[in-house]
C-alpha cells in the first residue's frame, strides 16, 4: 500500500512538473514579446546580434567596395564617413556586446545550477529596448544632412561643431544601448552572487561565469562615463554649452580623456567573455582539465583593473607631458602580462592532451593564434615613439580588427558551435561548419593582415580615397572582405538547418565537456533547475 501511494505521489509530481514545463510558454509572437525565460531572452539576443552583424558587415562591404581602387566610384565621401561610423557603432554595440549578453543569458543559469536569471522582468526589458535603439540609429542615415559621420569615437569638435542634426538621434540611441547594458550587467551580478547551487563556491565557478562577472562590473563602471560624454556632446551642439569648445573655455582634448576612460575598459568588455568561452572549449577537446584555473581568474581580474589605467595610450599624439606618456606606455605593456598568462595556460592545457578538432576547437585554436597577433600589434602601438608613426593609419585598423574579429567574433562562433547541440537538441553539419571555418579564417587574414603594411607605409584610415601606390594591396584587402562577408552566409544556413532538424544530440555531445549544463537533456528544458543540484 505504502509503495503504491509513493508511486501515485511520483506520478502526480511528474504531471505537475509537466504542467510547469508548459506553463509560462505561450506560443507565437507573444512568447517572445513577454518572455521572462533566460533561454528565450538569450535566443533573442543572439539572433539580434547576428542580424546586426550582417547589417554592419554590409556597411563594411560598402567601405571596401569604395576602397577597391583609388578615385571616387560608388559613394560620396560624406556617405563613406557615415558608413565607417555606423559600421563601428553597430559592430561594437549591436553585434559583439549583445552576442555575449545572449550567451550569458543562456549559459550562466545552466552553469551555476540556477532556475533562471535573478531579475527576469528586467531581463526582458533590457533586451526589448535594444531594437528601438538601433532603429533610431539606422533611421538617422535617412535624415537631411545624413547620419553620424564623425567616426564611432565621435571626437569633438567633429561631433559638435561640424556634425549634422542627426547627432541628437545618435546620442539618444547610445543612451538606450547603455541603459540596456547596465540592466544586463546588474542581472548577471545578482544572479551569480545569489543563485549559485549549494556547494558551488567562488573558486568552483566555470571561467565563463567568472569572466562575465568581472565584465558586468566593468559595464556598470564605464557606461555612465559614456552617457556623460554623449550628453556633453548633445548640450554643446544644441544648447550652447562649451565643454569641448576652446572658444568658450572648454577643451576638445578633454573629450578624448572622457571617451577613452570609457573606451578602453569597453575593449576588455568585448574580449573578457571570449576568454571564458575559450577556457571552456580548449579543455573539452583536449580532454584535460584547464591548466592554472586560479591564475586565469586572477589574470582576468588584473586585466579589468589595469584597463582603467591605460586609456590615454589612444592619445599619445595629443601633446601629453612626457611623464604621462611614459606612465601610459608602461601600464599598457604591463597589461600584456596577464593576457600572456592566459595564452600560456591554454597552450599548456593542450600540451599532451588527447585533442580532436571539431568546429569549436578549430575556432578556439584560430582565436589563440590570431588574437595573439592582435596582442603583439597592440604592444607595438603601446610604444610611444613608434605610435607616432602608426597613429591613425591602417595599422591601427588591422590591430583592433585582429582583436575584435578574430578575437571576439571567432570566440562567439566557437561558442555557437560548442553549445548549439544543447540549445537545439540537434547536431549541426560538421562539413558545413568546416567550410565556414576555412572560408572565414583564410578570408579574414587576406582582409586584415595586409592592412598592417598599408599602415606602416602611411595610408591614413577613415579616408575615402588614397594614393595610387596603395591600390594593389587595397584590392587584395577588398577581395578578402567580400569573401569573409559571404562566408557568414554558410553559418546562417548551418544554424537554420540545425534548428529545423538533424541527428539527435545527446545530453553531452562532446566527450571531454565539463559543467552542469551537460547534465541537462538536449535540448535544455524550458525550466532548467527547479531543484538546485548539489555540488560535491
Amino acid at each position: 500500500m505504502n509503495s503504491f501511494s509513493q508511486d501515485a505521489e511520483a506520478d502526480v509530481q511528474e504531471i505537475t512538473e509537466q504542467e510547469h514545463q508548459h506553463h509560462h510558454a505561450p506560443k507565437g509572437i507573444m512568447r517572445w514579446l513577454l518572455t521572462t525565460n533566460h533561454k528565450d531572452i538569450g535566443t533573442l539576443y543572439l539572433w539580434f546580434s547576428f542580424i546586426m552583424f550582417l547589417i554592419g558587415g554590409a556597411m563594411a562591404m560598402v567601405i571596401r567596395a569604395e576602397l577597391f581602387q583609388p578615385g571616387l566610384q560608388l559613394v560620396e565621401p560624406n556617405f563613406f564617413n557615415q558608413m565607417t561610423t555606423v559600421h563601428g557603432l553597430i559592430m561594437v554595440f549591436g553585434a559583439v556586446m549583445p552576442a555575449f549578453t545572449g550567451l550569458a543569458n543562456w549559459l550562466i543559469p545552466m552553469m551555476i545550477g540556477a532556475p533562471d536569471m535573478a531579475l527576469p522582468r528586467m531581463n526582458n526589458w533590457s533586451f526589448w529596448i535594444l531594437p528601438f535603439a538601433f532603429l533610431i540609429l539606422l533611421s538617422s542615415l535617412f535624415m537631411e544632412g545624413g547620419g553620424p559621420n564623425f567616426g564611432w569615437t565621435f571626437y569633438a569638435p567633429l561631433s559638435t561643431t561640424y556634425s549634422a542634426d542627426s547627432t541628437a538621434l545618435f546620442v539618444f540611441s547610445i543612451h538606450i544601448m547603455g541603459i540596456s547594458s547596465i540592466m544586463g550587467a546588474i542581472n548577471v551580478i545578482v544572479t551569480i552572487v545569489n543563485l549559485r547551487a549549494p556547494g558551488m563556491n567562488w573558486m568552483k565557478l566555470p571561467l565563463f561565469v567568472w569572466t562575465w562577472l568581472i565584465t558586468a562590473f566593468l559595464l556598470i563602471a564605464v557606461m555612465p562615463v559614456l552617457a556623460g560624454a554623449v550628453t556633453m556632446v548633445l548640450t554643446d551642439k544644441f544648447f550652447g554649452t562649451s565643454f569641448f569648445d576652446a572658444a568658450g573655455g572648454g577643451d576638445p582634448v578633454m573629450f578624448q580623456h572622457i571617451f577613452w576612460f570609457f573606451g578602453h575598459p569597453e575593449v576588455y568588455i568585448m574580449i573578457l567573455p571570449s576568454f571564458g568561452i575559450i577556457s571552456a572549449i580548449i579543455p573539452a577537446f583536449s580532454r584535460k582539465p584547464l591548466f592554472g584555473y586560479a591564475s586565469m581568474v586572477y589574470a582576468t581580474a588584473s586585466i579589468a583593473i589595469l584597463s582603467f589605467l591605460v586609456w590615454a595610450h589612444h592619445m599619445f599624439t595629443t601633446g601629453m607631458p612626457v611623464f604621462a606618456e611614459l606612465f601610459f606606455m608602461y601600464c599598457t605593456m604591463l597589461i600584456a602580462v596577464p593576457t600572456g598568462v592566459k595564452v600560456f595556460n591554454w597552450v599548456a592545457t593542450m600540451w599532451r592532451g588527447s585533442i580532436s578538432f571539431e568546429a569549436p576547437m578549430m575556432y578556439a585554436c584560430a582565436f589563440i593564434i590570431l588574437f595573439t597577433i592582435g596582442g603583439f600589434s597592440g604592444l607595438m602601438l603601446a610604444i610611444t615613439p613608434a605610435d607616432f608613426q602608426y597613429h591613425d593609419t591602417y595599422f591601427v585598423v588591422a590591430h583592433f580588427h585582429y582583436v575584435l574579429v578574430t578575437g571576439a567574433i571567432f570566440s562567439i562562433m566557437a561558442a555557437a558551435y560548442y553549445w548549439l547541440p544543447k540549445w537545439t537538441g540537434h547536431m549541426y553539419s560538421e562539413t558545413l561548419a568546416k567550410w565556414h571555418f576555412w572560408c572565414s579564417v583564410i578570408s579574414v587574414n587576406v582582409l586584415f593582415f595586409p592592412m598592417h603594411f598599408l599602415g606602416l607605409a602611411g595610408m591614413p584610415r577613415r579616408i575615402s580615397d588614397y594614393s595610387v601606390q596603395f591600390a594593389d594591396v587595397n584590392q587584395i584587402v577588398s577581395i578578402g572582405g567580400f569573401a569573409f562577408g559571404l562566408s557568414q552566409l554558410i553559418f546562417l544556413v548551418l544554424v537554420i538547418k540545425c534548428i529545423r532538424g538533424g541527428a539527435q544530440a545527446p545530453a553531452k555531445p562532446w566527450e571531454g565537456a565539463q559543467g552542469l549544463e551537460w547534465t541537462l537533456p538536449s535540448p535544455a528544458p524550458y525550466h532548467t533547475f527547479s531543484t538546485p543540484p548539489e555540488i560535491k
